[in-house]
C-alpha cells in the first residue's frame, strides 16, 4: 500500500486561493508507491435556467462564472437577439441558478424545435444543423506563425484550467492579440460566453478568430458563423459535420494547433497556404 503523507491533515482547512469557478477539495495524489494529500480544487458545475420574458427557454450545465454573458451570448448565437439594444434587463438570482432576460419586445415565442448536440454535458441548440447561412464574405487572412502565437496566448490565459483542469478555454483574438477570454466546463458554453462578453463590451466579432481548447463540433461552428468568425482553431480535432459546414461557410478550420504544427481542414487560403 502506498504511504500517505500528511494523513492527519485530512481535516485541515484548505488554505489555497482558488480561481472563480473552482471549489476546494482534498484529494490523494498517487505516484508509484507514494500518496500525498493535496489541498486543491475541482471545477464547479451548475444548472443555469435561462428565462426570456418570463418563459423558460433552456437549462444549461455550466461553470458558475460569467453567467450573464453566457445567457446573452446563447440568445445571440441562437438568433433570438441580434444586439444588446434588444435587451432591457439581464438579472441573475443570488444562488446563480437562474438568469432572467427581459427583451424590449413584449412578444416572444419559444422555439419549437430543440436539437441535442455533442457538447460536454449535453449541449443544445434551437437551430437546424444545415448550411442555412451564406458563405462568409470576408478577406480575413493570418499567418500560421501568428495563429500559433495566439494558441500560446490561450494556454497562458487558461488560469482555471491550470489550477483544477477539467474545463475548456476559448479566446476571441485578432492578429495583434487576445480580445476576450472564456472558461467553462462546456466547450460550447465558452463560445456563448465570448459572444455575450463581446455584446457587453462592444467588441466586434466579425473578421476575428476563435481559438479553443476543445473539439470543434457542429454547434460550435454554427455559433462561430453567427458571430461572423472566419477562422476557428483548436488544439484537438474538428468533427466531420463541422468540417462540412466550414466548407460551405468559408470558415477556416484548424485542428491540432501546437507549437511547430497544425492541421488545416478547410480554407487554407486564409493562412496563405494556397498552392502549397
Amino acid at each position: 500500500m502506498p504511504a500517505i503523507e500528511g494523513e492527519n491533515a485530512v481535516n485541515t482547512p484548505i488554505d489555497v486561493t482558488l480561481e472563480a469557478g473552482a471549489l476546494p477539495m482534498h484529494y490523494l495524489a498517487v505516484n508509484h508507491d507514494e500518496a500525498r494529500l493535496i489541498k486543491g480544487g475541482v471545477p464547479a458545475e451548475a444548472h443555469l435556467s435561462i428565462y426570456v420574458n418570463g418563459q423558460e427557454l433552456a437549462t444549461l450545465m455550466c461553470s458558475p462564472t460569467d453567467q450573464e454573458a453566457l445567457a446573452v451570448g446563447f440568445l445571440r448565437n441562437e438568433g433570438i437577439i441580434e444586439s444588446l439594444a434588444e435587451v432591457g434587463l439581464v438579472q441573475r438570482n443570488v444562488p446563480g441558478t437562474t438568469i432572467d432576460v427581459m427583451l424590449h419586445a413584449s412578444r416572444f415565442s419559444l422555439p419549437r424545435r430543440m436539437i441535442l448536440t455533442s457538447g460536454c454535458g449535453g449541449g443544445l441548440t434551437f437551430q437546424t444543423i444545415t448550411g442555412q447561412y451564406s458563405p462568409l464574405d470576408s478577406d480575413f487572412k493570418i499567418s500560421p506563425e501568428t495563429l500559433t502565437l495566439r494558441m500560446r496566448d490561450l494556454n497562458l490565459a487558461a488560469r482555471l484550467y491550470r489550477q483544477v483542469r477539467g474545463v475548456h478555454t476559448s479566446v476571441l483574438a485578432d492578429e495583434a492579440g487576445v480580445l476576450l477570454i472564456a472558461e467553462d466546463v462546456g466547450r460550447h458554453n465558452t463560445i456563448d460566453k465570448l459572444a455575450g462578453k463581446a455584446l457587453f463590451d462592444s467588441v466586434p466579432t466579425q473578421d476575428r478568430m476563435i481559438i479553443t481548447s476543445g473539439r470543434i463540433s457542429s454547434e460550435m461552428l454554427m455559433k462561430a458563423r453567427r458571430m461572423g468568425v472566419p477562422l476557428v482553431a483548436s488544439r484537438t480535432a474538428p468533427t466531420s459535420i463541422s468540417v462540412s459546414l466550414a466548407q460551405a461557410w468559408r470558415i477556416c478550420v484548424v485542428g491540432y494547433l501546437r507549437h511547430g504544427g497544425m492541421r488545416v481542414y478547410t480554407c487554407p487560403e486564409r493562412l496563405g497556404l494556397v498552392g502549397v
